[in-house]
C-alpha cells in the first residue's frame, strides 16, 4: 500500500498520480496500478477495458468523449512522451470549459486520472509514443463526441514544436467548438 502519490489539479476531479518506482542496476519496477491504492485515493471505480495505441510525432488525438456512455479514464504513457489533456465538459461545474494538461512520459511515468464527462485528448512530443489506458464503460462508436483540438474558446495551450507537421485522424479536425457544443445541449 501507499505506492503512489496523488496530486489534484486546479480542475475538481482531475488527478496525477505519481508511482513508486523501485530501481537498481537490472532496470526499475512499479505497480501500474493497485485498486487498493486507487480507492484511497478517490479513484475507485471499475475498469472494464484496457486500450493502447502508438503514435508518432505531431499526432494530435482528441479531443474526444462519449456522449451518452461517458468514460473514467486512467491513462499512462509506456515508450515516448505526449502532453495529455482534458476539458470539463461536466454542465454546472465552475470550471466548465476549462483545460488542465500534463507531460506523460515513460521516464516520469506519471498517470492522469480523468473523470466521466471531459473530452480527452493528447499530442504525440516524442519521435514514437505508446499511450496505455483504463476505461470504466466500453467504447460504443454511436456514442462518439468531439471538440476541435484548437478551439479558441477552449484555448488549450499545446507546446508545438517548430517544423513538426500535425497528423489528424480525418474526423478530428472537423469536430465543432465548445460554443457548438453549448448550443446543441442547451447550454448557457
Amino acid at each position: 500500500m501507499g505506492q503512489i502519490t496523488v496530486e489534484t489539479c486546479e480542475i475538481e476531479g482531475l488527478k496525477v498520480i505519481t508511482p513508486k518506482v523501485f530501481g537498481d542496476a537490472r532496470g526499475y519496477f512499479y505497480e501500474s496500478y493497485n485498486k487498493k491504492d486507487y480507492a484511497a485515493a478517490g479513484i475507485d471505480m471499475e475498469f472494464v477495458q484496457d486500450n493502447q495505441s502508438a503514435s508518432k510525432r505531431g499526432v494530435i488525438r482528441g479531443l474526444h468523449f462519449q456522449k451518452q456512455f461517458p468514460q473514467d479514464k486512467l491513462v499512462r504513457v509506456i515508450r515516448g512522451e505526449v502532453f495529455d489533456v482534458a476539458v470539463d465538459l461536466r454542465e454546472g461545474s465552475k470550471t466548465f470549459g476549462k483545460w488542465f494538461g500534463v507531460t506523460l512520459s515513460e521516464e516520469n511515468k506519471k498517470q492522469f486520472f480523468i473523470p466521466k464527462n471531459f473530452a480527452h485528448g493528447f499530442l504525440v512530443l516524442s519521435d514514437y509514443a505508446e499511450f496505455a489506458y483504463k476505461v470504466t464503460d466500453f467504447y460504443h462508436p454511436d456514442d462518439e463526441g468531439g471538440l476541435l483540438w484548437n478551439d479558441p474558446e477552449i484555448g488549450v495551450e499545446w507546446p508545438l514544436q517548430e517544423g513538426v507537421e500535425l497528423i489528424f485522424s480525418e474526423k478530428d479536425p472537423k469536430w465543432g467548438g465548445l460554443s457548438q457544443y453549448k448550443a446543441e445541449r442547451g447550454i448557457k
